[in-house]
């Protein structure tokens, strides 16, 4: 009998190649990842038989957040009994921990010798009293009653998209996820550490660097933003880096990796997108690496849809397909892993391209 699949998506995997000279270089590639409840299979793209490479879980440890790679965000790292490690890296903050937690759970469930099973059916186990901080950070980002991102104002600069320490501070204690402000500098002092907050500004860059006694400032003066926000820090600058930066205003509402068909050679690659609103944009970036986007769709106005068949899809890739045309005619083919997926990636661009300017 087969090992039931968990969790399966792109992901960005460090791999080992051998060069025509024969010497052993690293590199970040897009893989396709399946979770199995014994060990994690990474393929070169979904629609291939045979995997790359097989990580068994039996005696593995995850790490998570992976601070090894410096520039590189939203990174675990999975160390098996042979002592070797296997570096992944999520789109996102949230998928990461989505796949950390199953990965944690698939462990445990190996060394109990339990089927993997994503509610426990024994209700006498009790979780230990300890904070969940991707569920905290997740009730913090709430439209309606989580912290609000302001524009902020400080040394002539404008800080767009980002809130003060204090304000985090005031928010757990409304919100009874802490006693008093004391404990609450400590959860928002671990979700720095986690990445789930960012510091914006030389105050509290400084602070999370080390040279203040607290990582976190409880501080009017000290500036912070969600990693996946749409902050930005204008100062000075040029008309054409302010027309730039208009597309960069909008609020995140969905991230995640697609597959992209290119405009030219027809061919598919996994692509990053990032899809903001007011303004409307889906910028796209290599998801191996660079801040820079390759390319960004102008969504208002454009019409999506869900395709069945094209003519450039070979057979066994012609799952999950939609197309974006934008009011200029542009038209982008692009492929999500699942047909659910296909359809909250249609619905939420329907929605931006309403609402978007």
């Amino acid at each position: 009998m087969e090992p039931k699949r968990i969790r399966e998506g792109y992901l960005v995997k460090r791999l080992f190649l051998l060069s025509l000279q024969g010497s052993v270089f690293n590199t970040w590639k897009p893989m396709w990842v399946v979770l199995l409840e014994d060990g994690i299979e990474f393929y070169k793209k979904k629609s291939d038989n045979s995997p790359k490479g097989m990580i068994p879980l039996k005696g593995s440890t995850l790490t998570s957040p992976c601070q090894d790679f410096g520039k590189r965000m939203f990174v675990f790292k999975i160390t098996t009994t042979k002592q070797q490690d296997h570096f992944f890296q999520a789109a996102f903050l949230e998928e990461r921990d989505a796949w950390v937690r199953d990965i944690k759970k698939a462990i445990k469930c190996i060394e109990g010798g339990q089927k993997f099973a994503r509610k426990s059916t024994r209700r006498s186990i009790r979780l230990p009293e300890t904070v969940d901080l991707g569920a905290l950070y997740l009730s913090m980002k709430d439209m309606e009653k989580g912290i609000k991102e302001l524009n902020l104002e400080k040394d002539k600069k404008i800080f767009n998209h980002c809130f003060t320490g204090n304000c985090v501070i005031d928010w757990l204690v409304s919100n009874k996820s802490v006693r008093n402000r004391q404990e609450g500098l400590m959860i928002a002092s671990s979700l720095l550490g986690e990445g789930y907050l960012q510091p914006a500004g030389e105050l509290s860059k400084n602070a999370a660097d080390g040279t203040a006694e607290n990582p976190f400032l409880d501080n009017p003066d000290a500036f912070y933003y969600f990693p996946d926000s749409g902050f930005f820090c204008e100062e000075n600058s040029s008309d054409d880096d302010a027309i730039l930066k208009e597309e960069f205003r909008g609020v995140i509402i969905k991230q995640g990796c697609l597959l992209k068909q290119g405009h030219r050679r027809k061919n598919w690659k996994v692509r990053k997108f990032i899809l903001r609103e007011d303004p409307a944009y889906m910028h796209y970036y290599d998801p191996a690496g660079g801040e820079d986007p390759l390319g960004a769709i102008h969504l208002r106005g454009c019409v999506v849809t869900s395709v069945e068949s094209n003519s450039d899809v070979r057979k066994s890739e012609e799952e999950n397909l939609f197309e974006i045309i934008t009011a200029d005619e542009v038209h982008y083919f692009l492929q999500a892993a699942t047909p659910k997926e296909r359809t909250e990636w249609i619905k939420a661009i329907q929605v931006a391209s309403r609402t978007g300017k």
